[in-house]
């Protein structure tokens, strides 16, 4: 099983793998016992946002990891795929912009933005 901060990476990738834009990982492990990580992208279109959250979780799988539950994703604005440690939010543009949650738990050294290496 991959730590937290290996999974988070994974899920990043699995998003920049499908085109996912803005990808960020935040640390909000001293900020919160719900995880310790939140992974971040948005998608052009709602069928963007189902096929983003699809292959986070199509490539998690792999690894033996299965979200615990999974919350918007049919909807297309906003999809939440909670690995325990690791959350990711996979948003429509507009939705994105309305809840800002880089800037909600922003605490000025916990932000990486994802650029996929390959």
């Amino acid at each position: 099983m991959m730590q937290a901060k290996e999974l988070a990476r994974a899920a990043a990738k699995a998003l920049s793998d499908k085109k996912g834009q803005d990808i960020v990982i935040i640390d909000v492990e001293d900020q919160t016992i719900v995880c310790s990580y939140f992974v971040i992208a948005t998608g052009t279109s709602s069928t963007q946002v189902r096929a983003l959250c699809d292959n986070v979780e199509e490539q998690l799988e792999k690894s033996g990891h299965a979200p615990i539950r999974t919350e918007g994703v049919r909807e297309g604005r906003w999809g939440v795929l909670d690995y325990g440690d690791v959350v990711v939010h996979v948003f429509n543009e507009e939705s994105r912009l309305f809840y800002y949650l880089e800037r909600l738990w922003d605490s000025g050294q916990n932000v990486e933005r994802y650029h996929d290496p390959d």
